[in-house]
């Protein structure tokens, strides 16, 4: 994949300058170009071709076509573009569907344009897992070997000439995806040895998925981490020979490193330094008590003495491999030759799948209602760029329409919770990008605090990005739906004693009473708590008349949504459930031609 890092918006009429800016907000496009002439469209082109990741244009497909026809190079070389129509309706990925990723390009503009990729390649609009393309999701990189071409018209005729894959490292979710029976992979796929010395024929395995170099096409997860060690000085040139020299000897490739590891006091160590953000090398540094915890076959008194603990390179390596790592290269050394300085010691380790943390993205997605058009931007350009969705199942189901065939869903169960967090976390430190799919706002009720708190107990320097992404809360739509009850002061009580204990529950009711705040109850009533209503009923009528209005709002922003007002003295109990949100005025709150309204001050008072 491109290092290239900067994607430029272009625009050839005004109405496409607001589209470009709904881009540049979203941090999708880096540079933008509005309105410009065409002479000032070519000459930057031209200008940045060679660098940039992408183009983002909105205009006329023709006119894109003729400016990039002279600057085209091939398949492996030229960027993405994709075209926009003035009004965000559809995005054409144009050039570089697979290499260079356009057809993801086009799908995360979409999302947040509001409108529809259009994907003209075999394998988009057939619903086919693109080969050549998928593993870039999973955080692979591919080899510069192999006839690509051949291995996607191979799997076009899938039925008839079934591909073979081998599969020695990475993870074999992407196996689970829907779109993999259409790809050209035969029922025995997988099915041979795993073992990268296994006894299958090179020359029938037509796709290989591992950390060994060779012919033919290849996919290489990021499952190889390097620990290193090496005197004060050493230099670059004598820990880079180390490197290939191993590498090249074991037959592993380079493009399965996932990063380099140290000890922590190495951190500022130069050569470290530059070859890591040379090669694009994640970086761990770890303490000496964590290092000198690992068992390992070549422990050292001296180093022990030196640095606290009794190995650098095997510890270090074993360690930033994650959980059921095991080491490929025990600790080598590697002293200076000719020119170089110091001296160098590295042991490889191999993941038990992959393990990337600083690669994977976790996302706390909140779903709103459950209606698309509901849906934020932001939570659908999350839901776009993901790799996997994890959540409760009937929350993936509203949200089924947006999820392509080359994206994982992932159920679980409605009291799972701290299941679905761990898995989801599991999976983003892997290297992956991850959605976490909650109802409504995932801050709310929901699974952003305990999700967060799993992220906060790993390790810094093992830990995935973490964001976000609000949603249309219950509460929101509830109000949308009465009218305005929220104008004052309010609060939001959950009745479920599962997690706190009722008598603290009884405490906020009264506490919400005494000041006269609007309340939104959520979990009111399920078939094993059926009376905790009811004394909420009792306790806030301590605070307010009975004839205060209520609002019972079930199955909002969905086809059995029913909204209906009533008063807190003669609140129909029995027709509440676990899908309905109750909401109840202050005793300034009152009912008007069939919406409910709190006013935004007290009698007497001025408002702003």
């Amino acid at each position: 994949m491109s290092d290239h890092t900067t994607i430029w918006g272009l625009s050839f009429s005004p109405e496409g300058n607001g589209l470009l800016e709904i881009l540049r907000q979203a941090e999708l496009i880096h540079r933008t170009v509005e309105s410009g002439s065409v002479p000032a469209a070519s000459e930057l082109l031209q200008s940045q071709w060679g660098s940039a990741e992408g183009f983002v244009v909105v205009g006329a497909c023709g006119l894109v076509t003729r400016l990039i026809a002279p600057l085209l190079e091939g398949k492996n070389q030229d960027p993405a573009v994709v075209v926009v129509d003035p009004h965000g309706a559809f995005a054409i990925p144009l050039l570089g569907g697979h290499a260079a990723g356009a057809e993801a390009l086009s799908q995360r503009v979409a999302a947040l344009l509001g409108g529809q990729a259009v994907l003209t390649g075999s394998s988009g609009s057939q619903g086919r897992l693109a080969l050549d393309a998928f593993g870039k999701s999973w955080g692979w990189r591919r080899s510069a070997t192999g006839d690509w071409n051949a291995l996607m018209q191979k799997a076009a005729t899938g039925q008839r000439a079934p591909l073979s894959v081998k599969q020695t490292n990475g993870t074999k979710l992407w196996r689970g995806l829907a779109a993999a029976a259409a790809s050209g992979l035969g029922a025995g796929n997988g099915e041979h040895s795993t073992d990268p010395n296994g006894a299958a024929p090179p020359n029938e395995i037509d796709l290989t998925i591992g950390s060994e170099r060779g012919a033919g096409c290849r996919w290489h997860p990021p499952s190889l981490w390097l620990g290193l060690g090496c005197e004060r000085g050493t230099s670059q040139e004598l820990i880079s020979r180390l490197v290939d020299q191993e590498l090249d000897r074991l037959g592993l490739a380079p493009e399965a490193i996932a990063g380099m590891a140290s000890i922590d006091r190495k951190s500022d160590e130069q050569a470290f330094l530059a070859l890591a953000k040379e090669r694009g090398w994640a970086q761990q540094w770890m303490p000496a008590a964590t290092l000198n915890a690992i068992a390992v076959p070549n422990p050292s008194d001296a180093v022990a003495a030196e640095m606290g603990t009794a190995s650098v390179a095997e510890a270090a390596a074993l360690v930033a491999a994650g959980p059921g790592s095991r080491l490929l290269l025990n600790k080598t050394i590697a002293r200076a030759q000719g020119g170089e300085q110091g001296a160098a010691t590295l042991a490889i380790a191999t993941c038990a799948e992959q393990w990337a943390p600083q690669a994977g993205q976790l996302h706390l997605v909140g779903s709103g209602p459950g209606r698309l058009d509901l849906l934020t931007p932001d939570a659908r350009r999350a839901l776009a760029e993901a790799t996997v969705w994890v959540g409760y199942g009937l929350y993936l189901d509203l949200l089924e329409p947006l999820r392509r065939p080359d994206q994982l869903r992932c159920d679980g169960r409605l009291t799972e919770e701290r299941a679905r967090c761990a898995q989801a976390l599991g999976l983003a430190n892997q290297g992956l990008n991850v959605a976490l799919v909650s109802s409504g706002d995932s801050g709310i009720y929901a699974m952003a605090g305990l999700a967060l708190e799993l992220w906060l107990s790993q390790s810094p320097d093992q830990r995935p990005s973490f964001e976000v992404h609000p949603g249309i809360s219950a509460l929101q739509l509830a109000a949308a739906r009465a009218g305005a009850p929220l104008m004052h002061d309010f609060c939001t009580i959950s009745l479920s004693d599962r997690l706190t204990p009722w008598a603290v529950i009884e405490k906020r009711l009264e506490a919400a009473a005494a000041g006269d705040f609007v309340v939104a109850l959520y979990n009111p009533r399920s078939k094993g708590r059926d009376w905790q209503l009811a004394r909420a009923q009792e306790l806030l009528l301590a605070g307010r008349p009975g004839t205060t209005p209520v609002a019972m709002a079930r199955q909002l922003g969905r086809p059995e949504e029913q909204v209906s007002l009533h008063t807190l003295g003669a609140l129909p109990i029995e027709q509440v459930d676990m899908l309905t949100l109750v909401l109840v005025g202050n005793s300034t709150s009152r009912t008007e031609d069939g919406r409910m309204v709190t006013p935004r001050g007290y009698p007497g008072a001025e408002l702003d």
